[in-house]
């Protein structure tokens, strides 16, 4: 499948750093919106959370900063579907301000019904629909993991 462009918004004036450039913890608050706009269109946002009760709750995140971002600037959310189980979803996003690569946003998500407090499976047409989404191949910066320095200590 390929990617979806979600999302778009204004960088906000309350999201720089003394810098002048957007905030490392700000950058999440685009890719937050952008999630929304992607559960909406496979059916599993606000709505289905109200018909059903079952959610989905962030396990992992994972953020790289690829370029910088200063005001003004629109930022432009682009989505894909990662990978799909039974209970969980791994979604990747990126940023873009015009037509430069700012950040990547990757994150598992896990189908929790909040009525019966468990994690639970998708509902068989949502899966089959997730699962034909799965961008392939996956982008190189999927999976991976912040890198280790020399001299860290192993847990």
């Amino acid at each position: 499948m390929s990617t979806f462009r979600v999302h778009e918004e204004p960088l906000q004036q309350e999201w720089l750093d003394a810098y002048g450039h957007l905030n490392e913890a700000y950058y999440l608050v685009p890719f937050s919106n952008a999630t929304w706009k992607l559960q909406d269109r496979f059916g599993i946002g606000t709505a289905y959370f109200e018909e059903t009760g079952c959610a989905l709750y962030t396990l992992e995140t994972h953020l790289r900063y690829v370029g910088e971002v200063r005001a003004p600037a629109t930022l432009s959310i682009e989505a894909a579907i990662l990978g799909v189980d039974s209970k969980r979803l791994q979604i990747g996003h990126t940023m873009w301000s015009a037509d430069q690569e700012c950040a990547t946003f990757e994150c598992m998500l896990l189908h929790y019904d909040t009525r019966q407090q468990r994690a639970t499976a998708f509902p068989e047409a949502i899966y089959n629909s997730l699962l034909d989404a799965v961008l392939s191949p996956a982008p190189e910066w999927a999976g991976r993991a912040v890198r280790q320095l020399c001299g860290a200590v192993a847990g």
